[in-house]
């Protein structure tokens, strides 16, 4: 099994677009995750993006999806340590950072700057990745 953190960005794009992780792979992620992806989900509304109706259908897919999600003191403590050292401005993006280093194979993102605050970090993967079979 392949553990793979994802981050809101990433979980709004599995799911807009259909993509199903292959079932040996197991998602993980922050407790925050599903409050991000909800606010960019609502977001999209207010821009006009979405109807609601269509935001509404994509968070009850998002509710269905199995993702691990962890905020145990010691990722907390990584997160800061790790936004500590890499100058964040907050712990926020470091949480998704942690818990890759603590319990993941790697780090899966479809936003360009949360990869570049990720290179030389934790191992990055692909959304290709999560749809791949793992081979032992």
């Amino acid at each position: 099994m392949t553990r793979f953190v994802i981050d809101a960005p990433t979980f709004v794009h599995l799911v807009a677009g259909g993509v199903r992780v292959a079932p040996e792979h197991q998602l993980v992620a922050p407790q925050l995750l599903r409050s991000q992806a909800l606010a960019l989900l609502f977001a999209a509304v207010r821009r006009g993006e979405l109807t609601e109706q269509e935001a509404m259908d994509r968070h009850e897919t998002m509710t269905g999806i199995k993702v691990r999600l962890l905020g145990d003191r010691v990722s907390r403590r990584v997160a800061w340590q790790i936004a500590r050292e890499r100058g964040l401005d907050s712990t926020t993006d470091a949480e998704y950072l942690a818990v890759t280093r603590l319990q993941a194979d790697a780090y899966v993102t479809v936003d360009p700057a949360a990869r570049a605050r990720a290179e030389g970090v934790v191992p990055l993967g692909t959304v290709d990745a999560l749809t791949a079979p793992s081979y032992a």
